[in-house]
């Protein structure tokens, strides 16, 4: 891999030059006006500008690409000024991304909605073109949503959702059998924000937990609620193990297709399989196979090969899996955290510390 340009360190972001020159902080993605006032508070120093009518209109709560928008050619211009004259971003416009680094050349510092930019970030070439830009991830602010989709997931399958839902579609009684989670092997791969959170929530099921992490050095303690750490190397051998797979791992050269036909077939019969991570991570067509062979017991994806997921594809109809459109993380308390996070960097930034979740743009998380 070819080395970035170097990342420069937080403390070393220049503010405007002047006594008393506020930073300009623009905001490009729709929040609502009490997390707007709670980002001036910060700190008199700011010059926080927020134009509602040049960013897209969300269609859900915490939509950060919102309604397809089109300027008028004075709004156009109107932000392509604010864009020249920022310091700071609050996220992306994802519009104009690829011409950034010639719209918004002040920019030191932006932070992200999102957790997963590290392949946004390659994929427009940010660290090349923006090599005095630091960029800060939404990391933990996702974590409990996506936790509690996993547990509803393992809920649904274990005691037989699927099957009440469509025995009440045909009004037909007919008694069944669940599982209970106690005593259960849950396999964690990726135990960053969002694994420990999941393990916080499903140890006191009684499942045993079970985590893999990319570093883990000798001294390295097992999180809370963590049964057992292993590193990636030794997935396959827990794999026999594993009665629900929940993946979380960020999607790098060496997580992409870490779960393929192999793997698949190393679960146990009817084990659940998680995906709250990236498409790339999964062979979708071994996926596909081990669900409508059985040997998979269910499937709850929230991302896929291509999003949105085609029409034509067969997971839509198969009674094993819950497709959720990317949306398992999304919250109506999003903006609230994420704010809490973007107003506590926004402190550190302007006395030269430390930032919270500075993206590693060769790990790419």
């Amino acid at each position: 891999m070819s080395k970035s340009p170097e990342r420069p360190e937080a403390r070393e972001a220049p503010l405007r030059e002047g006594a008393g020159t506020p930073l300009r902080v623009l905001i490009a993605s729709y929040l609502e006006p009490e997390h707007v006032a709670r980002i001036r508070a910060v700190d008199p120093r700011l010059d926080v500008v927020y134009e509602p009518d040049l960013v897209p209109s969300p269609r859900y709560a915490a939509d950060h690409t919102g309604a397809p928008l089109t300027r008028t050619p004075e709004q156009e211009t109107r932000w392509h000024a604010l864009l020249a004259d920022a310091d700071v971003l609050f996220d992306f416009d994802r519009a104009l991304t690829p011409r950034l680094h010639e719209l918004a050349p002040r920019v030191r510092w932006i932070q992200a909605t999102s957790a997963g930019i590290g392949q946004f970030v390659k994929r427009h070439d940010l660290a090349r073109t923006m090599p005095h830009t630091v960029f800060t991830t939404a990391s933990g602010v996702h974590a409990r949503p996506l936790a509690e989709f996993c547990a509803l997931a393992v809920l649904a399958f274990s005691r037989g959702l699927p099957v009440m839902v469509e025995a009440q579609r045909r009004r037909r009684w007919e008694r069944f059998a669940g599982t209970d989670m106690e005593g259960k092997t849950l396999l964690i791969y990726g135990l960053g924000a969002i694994g420990r959170k999941i393990a916080s929530i499903m140890h006191p099921f009684g499942l045993h937990v079970l985590g893999i992490r990319r570093t883990l050095g000798k001294a390295d303690a097992a999180p809370p609620d963590v049964d057992e750490m292993h590193p990636p190397g030794a997935l396959r051998a827990l794999l026999p193990r594993t009665d629900v797979l929940a993946l979380c791992a960020p999607h790098t050269p060496e997580t992409e297709g870490v779960i393929g036909r192999e793997e698949l077939a190393l679960l146990p019969k009817g084990a659940i399989f998680v995906n709250v991570a990236r498409g790339a991570l999964v062979d979708e067509t071994a996926l596909v196979e081990a669900l409508d062979s059985g040997r998979l017991g269910g499937a709850a994806l929230d991302v896929f090969a291509e999003e949105p997921l085609p029409v034509e594809s067969p997971l839509w109809a198969m009674p094993n899996v819950l497709v959720s459109p990317h949306s398992a993380s999304t919250s109506d308390a999003e903006n609230g955290r994420i704010t809490d996070l973007f107003c506590e960097n926004l402190r550190r930034f302007l006395v030269g510390e430390e930032l919270l979740n500075v993206l590693d743009v060769e790990r790419l998380y």
